[in-house]
């Protein structure tokens, strides 16, 4: 077989025809099942025309292996997280290629009790076995394995047990009426919104959901969902001053990140509901540990220590996060990049508890969402990311370290390079996945110093 190249860091992703095909789909799901030796598998697809065949060319490659299926059918990726802990099954497989254009797809795989496997911890086993073997294929699968050795295939929904978990995050007492226009994007968030409407009627929780984009569409008719872009936010922010909303919510196309509008329809850095999280989590469990990534920190840090918490740090990507969050017993984990983790969900990253979360602190505290982050938007002015194109990553750090380190406070390696002043720092770091280096620059206070600051980086790395 040739080379297989769709794998990355964190997962499998690739063109359709060109990278990613049926073929490549059987082949990955036998060596997954050669690498790990499972006895039950769950399955999950997102919405993408090409996902239920991948999906059925994994099915057909694990059972040829003689492992048993459980086909969750249409979902998002984090309802596979949580079927493989909840049912205690041996491994996870969600396709999806989240918010890649529309003729991509791939694969999200995950171990018992939805441990992560990533490159260093089982991906690169598993693509030299899939490029090893050779599998001559009829109706797509193996005629040399006896129908007895396959294992079997069931379709199952947990979808219940799904919902009736995320409602364990919240109380339905504290909520007061309100209402939010939720934007699924055309993606797999869809169901899972309906069926939390339903719960939130059943538990008398006075939730009003005004629904956007809201219907299922593997052709994706209003786009690719992937509110992180500027331009796909508008939809999202008009509907809430239309609706008089009191917060926006939209999601990527498998629901593993979701992204918050205010009720004046202003999108809300990711960096800002890491602190909102991180108070709603210590208001119920004061002492906990909280792991956050060190691109922005000064006021996740303030906001952890103020509600009595313990701000740990480590570096960004789920794989590091995940890892983290189980040696310290963490209670929650968030990212600037709207990615946010919870122990009780099997320290996996999740789109849907984080807004079921500030949306109940809302109602305790009484405030407008505005209100709750304008305070630490004032206190702690950030860039938000800035993607750099560049060729040579390490000589651009190197050349920076070497200008701004000298006056200094602080400087920190824990991911790329953090450099620390008295009254501003900043974060630069190489991506994993493209030839990008992204920046972070964030101020006490002063939004004028930190534009005047990031400007100045900006001019420096262009001048390297």
């Amino acid at each position: 077989m040739s080379e297989i190249t769709c794998f990355k860091a964190y997962d499998i992703r690739g063109q359709l025809g060109t990278q990613l095909d049926e073929d490549v789909a059987y082949r990955i799901a036998r060596g997954f099942a050669q690498w790990l030796k499972p006895k039950r598998v769950v399955l999950g697809g997102d919405i993408r025309e090409s996902s239920a065949p991948l999906k059925a060319a994994l099915a057909n490659g694990l059972r040829d292996e003689g492992v048993d299926v459980l086909d969750l059918g249409m979902v998002g990726t984090e309802e596979v997280y949580f079927a493989t802990f909840h049912l205690g099954v041996d491994g996870g497989i969600e396709v999806t290629a989240s918010h890649n254009p529309i003729d991509y797809n791939g694969f999200k795989l995950v171990r018992e009790g939805s441990r992560p496997i990533s490159a260093d911890t089982g991906l690169a086993d598993i693509r030299a076995l899939a490029e090893a073997a050779q599998y001559e294929l009829v109706d797509g699968r193996d005629p040399n394995v006896a129908e007895e050795d396959r294992g079997s295939y069931e379709q199952i929904d947990i979808r219940q047990d799904y919902i009736e978990h995320l409602l364990s995050y919240v109380d339905p007492v504290s909520f007061t009426p309100m209402r939010l226009v939720v934007n699924a994007g055309n993606g797999a968030a869809g169901p899972v919104i309906d069926a939390l409407e339903k719960a939130f009627a059943e538990q008398h929780i006075p939730v009003e959901l005004v629904k956007i984009n809201h219907e299922p569409d593997g052709t994706f008719p209003n786009g690719i969902p992937n509110p992180i872009l500027t331009e796909n936010r508008g939809v999202t922010s008009e509907a809430v001053l239309k609706y008089q909303a009191d917060m926006g919510i939209a999601w990527d196309g498998d629901f593993d990140r979701c992204f918050l509008f205010d009720e004046q329809g202003r999108f809300i850095e990711g960096y800002y509901i890491v602190g909102l999280l991180a108070e709603a989590f210590l208001q119920k469990e004061r002492g906990a540990r909280i792991i956050h990534d060190p691109r922005l920190v000064w006021n996740t840090v303030e906001q952890i220590e103020q509600n009595g918490g313990v701000a740990v740090q480590t570096k960004a990507g789920h794989a590091f996060i995940k890892e983290r969050m189980r040696a310290e017993d963490a209670i929650y984990g968030g990212e600037m990049s709207a990615h946010h983790y919870f122990r009780d969900f099997a320290y996996c990253d999740s789109g849907m508890i984080p807004w079921l979360l500030v949306a109940e602190l809302m109602c305790r505290k009484e405030k407008p969402l505005s209100e709750l982050v304008d305070e630490r938007i004032a206190a702690y002015p950030s860039s938000g990311e800035i993607n750099l194109t560049v060729s040579d990553a390490p000589t651009v750090l190197k050349a920076i370290e070497q200008q701004y380190a000298p006056g200094a406070l602080d400087v920190d390696y824990t991911d790329g390079l953090s450099i620390s002043f008295e009254q501003w720092r900043f974060n630069l770091r190489a991506s994993n996945t493209e030839p990008v280096i992204r920046l972070n620059v964030e101020s006490r206070g002063d939004g004028a110093l930190m534009q005047q600051q990031t400007e100045k980086l900006l001019e420096a790395i262009r001048a390297i």
